[in-house]
């Protein structure tokens, strides 16, 4: 089930992908104005929709959501309350950026994946940083917003509390929207981080796909998701809000799966910009970091998975140590490679067992291949390896149990 996890994910996010245009084409049609959902809960409805559309793309979410409220501000007054990321000195320079990057998807679907790459690890350290900002701005605000109407409901201006007729406490002078929000923002950081991960993890998956036609269709459902997410929300708030409970329990489904490509991305992009190949030396005779890949999925160590791989040369013994989540006790794995060998690509390297790929080594080890096979005493020695069929890159793309590992 765990296997089938994400092809089930993809399933049904490719359904919901397809309703933007369905439902954009159905307003213009009836052409009958929204109608405003002033109930009590509609503010809850509103919350979720903002959290999770922010979280499928924190930059461009975020741009939209100011503008939005930009628009909604009459006076000059209530202009200058707004917060920063309502304001045109954020909102401009932002969407200029989401529409470079747009650009570079149009552009680079016709470029060979060399010329590409850099401009793609770019982006996925631009979703990282935005993804933090959202986190520590966007989703407080709005949770502390939320807070101030659920008090504002409870506790509305006039009502008044007395103790046996003696004394009276006005309760709407006091504000403890403050109090809530110690609930409120927690939870909606944890909502924001959950779908988030899983909507970065396509930076992860571009920056293991060597074909920029299959980058435009991961980039555009996730930019037609965000667009149906806001499109429902302005003809109804729990409309939207069913629609992002979908996306938030998907989500959570393939959170494990998320955060291991999230953590491959971080690498990767750690790796390529600080050119880590250059001070970085293989430890022949100690443990050296890589991720493990489709070999080792039949014996409970999943796809991409950061870990150890240890050398015992006097029995000719192989560990595979890891901790799930990065923090949980530690799993040891005896790995045996059977004709053995070091695939050389343009920006990863693998290590093979027989044909299919045991583990993927981040950039740093470009150019150190041969120390590599020398430490664990590889006899296959090294190999130019390149792209592989197309329909192998796919299942390994989105973690196939019997795929080859995408060399690019």
């Amino acid at each position: 089930m765990k296997r089938l996890a994400p092809w089930i994910a993809c399933l049904l996010l490719t359904a919901l992908f397809a309703s933007p245009v369905w439902a954009a084409n159905s307003t213009a049609a009836s052409a009958v104005p929204a109608v405003k959902d002033s109930s009590p809960s509609s503010p809850y409805a509103k919350a979720i929709s903002t959290v999770t559309g922010v979280a499928i793309s924190p930059l461009l979410g975020t741009g939209a959501l100011g503008i939005w409220q930009n628009f909604k501000a009459k006076t000059p007054e209530e202009k200058a309350s707004l917060p920063w990321y309502a304001q045109w000195t954020f909102i401009v320079p932002a969407l200029a950026l989401v529409g470079l990057v747009a650009a570079k998807d149009t552009i680079g679907a016709a470029l060979p994946p060399g010329m590409k790459k850099p401009l793609d690890v770019l982006e996925t350290i631009e979703n990282k940083a935005s993804g933090l900002v959202a986190a520590g701005a966007v989703v407080p605000f709005t949770m502390s917003a939320l807070s101030k109407m659920i008090i504002a409901q409870a506790t509305p201006a006039g009502d008044v509390l007395t103790a046996n007729g003696l004394a009276a406490v006005q309760v709407g002078a006091i504000d403890w929207s403050w109090a809530l929000s110690i609930l409120t923002v927690p939870i909606g950081i944890a909502v924001f981080l959950v779908v988030w991960m899983a909507s970065h993890a396509i930076n992860a998956l571009i920056l293991l796909s060597p074909w920029g036609a299959i980058d435009a269709v991961l980039k555009g459902a996730r930019t037609a998701l965000l667009g149906l997410i806001a499109v429902t929300a302005t003809l109804s708030p729990w409309v939207s809000a069913i629609l992002s409970l979908v996306v938030i329990l998907i989500a959570y489904l393939v959170a494990g799966w998320a955060f291991r490509l999230t953590i491959f991305g971080a690498i990767f992009s750690w790796d390529f910009f600080t050119l880590r190949k250059r001070r970085f030396a293989v430890a022949e005779k100690g443990e050296n970091l890589m991720f493990s890949s489709n070999t080792l999925t039949d014996q409970g160590v999943p796809m991409r998975t950061y870990g150890r791989l240890h050398h015992e040369p006097e029995n000719g013994k192989i560990v595979f140590r890891y901790r799930p989540w990065l923090v949980l006790a530690e799993k040891t794995l005896d790995v045996r490679l059977e004709t053995a060998s070091l695939g050389k690509g343009l920006f990863l390297s693998t290590i093979r067992s027989g044909e299919k790929t045991a583990f993927v080594l981040p950039p740093r080890y470009r150019d150190h291949e041969d120390a590599v096979a020398r430490a664990y005493g590889i006899e296959g020695g090294v190999q130019d390896a390149g792209l592989l069929k197309a329909w192998g890159a796919l299942k390994e793309l989105f973690g196939g149990s019997s795929a080859h590992a995408q060399v690019v």
